[in-house]
């Protein structure tokens, strides 16, 4: 399945009988919502979905950004324009990560055509617009668990068991600093893959093989022969581009939404550092 879409190969289907929802969810973890930059200018037809108020529930014992209400988000998608058998395409400023969580949520609940518009809204060398859209009321119905996800008991016995991967930066894994939660360091078991080295300098995902490749070098196997592979990050946003990555390289994968945020919020879980798994 397609989980990418380039701006030209976007532009194209816009233009097209069957042109997709589009979904701005421009985002960047403790700067202000998005909206003001969705206001200056967006691509066409774009709806603004706000990451911390419609992707995320409330932060506390879960995290800094757990799942949102299953029937709240099907609200907001269906007010969006996104119908069962419409495709979506989601894009942000151009990390990546906040409309991999959107993508993310959207195939965990079901959906089935969603694609992440590669290297984001820093890629569009076309026109945008401030125009506000009013889409037409969607008929999607989400349904939960769709994908695999972990929890905190889950993703340690992944750690021990199979290969989970921590997709924030070298420096937070090892707990050298840790800008936004209780403690620093990792998952006891966990293996320090950092979602970053995923992309180009332009932002756009590396090509298949360099991404199978990578993966393969930490162990985690296209071919099936390999260990069941889990992701988290800080707060399940930035992990989710990690899980793009890993479906662009053909490794199905598993995301703990709570992640670092969630497990530290425990002060029982153990707390690794230093750069090694255990």
């Amino acid at each position: 399945m397609t989980v990418i879409i380039s701006a030209s190969g976007l532009a194209d289907e816009l233009a097209g009988p069957r042109p997709p929802v589009l979904l701005d969810v421009r985002y960047a973890p403790g700067a202000p919502p998005g909206r003001p930059e969705y206001d200056a200018g967006h691509l066409p037809g774009a709806v603004f979905v706000d990451l911390e108020a419609e992707l995320s529930g409330p932060p506390g014992a879960g995290g800094r950004h757990p799942l949102p209400d299953v029937a709240a988000f099907g609200a907001v998608m269906r007010r969006a324009g996104v119908s069962a058998g419409t495709p979506v395409v989601v894009y942000d400023g151009g990390q990546g990560w906040a409309a991999a969580r959107a993508w993310w949520m959207l195939r965990w609940t079901g959906h089935q055509d969603v694609r992440v518009l590669d290297g984001g809204l820093a890629g569009w060398d076309r026109p945008l617009t401030t125009e506000i859209p009013t889409p037409d009321e969607g008929d999607f119905s989400p349904v939960p668990d769709s994908l695999p996800r972990l929890d905190a008991d889950s993703a340690a016995a992944l750690a021990r068991d199979g290969l989970l991967l921590d997709a924030r930066a070298a420096e937070r894994y090892r707990g050298d600093v840790e800008p936004l939660d209780r403690v620093g360091g990792h998952i006891p078991g966990a293996v320090s893959a950092p979602t970053a080295e995923n992309v180009g300098p332009d932002g756009r995902f590396l090509p298949a093989e360099k991404l199978v490749a990578r993966f393969d070098a930490l162990g985690a196997k296209g071919d099936g022969s390999g260990p069941e592979v889990g992701v988290y990050c800080g707060s399940g946003v930035s992990a989710a581009h990690e899980l793009l990555a890993l479906e662009i390289a053909g490794i199905p994968a598993a995301l703990y939404a709570g992640s670092w945020s969630e497990w530290t919020a425990d002060t029982e879980r153990p707390v690794a550092t230093g750069p090694d798994p255990q």
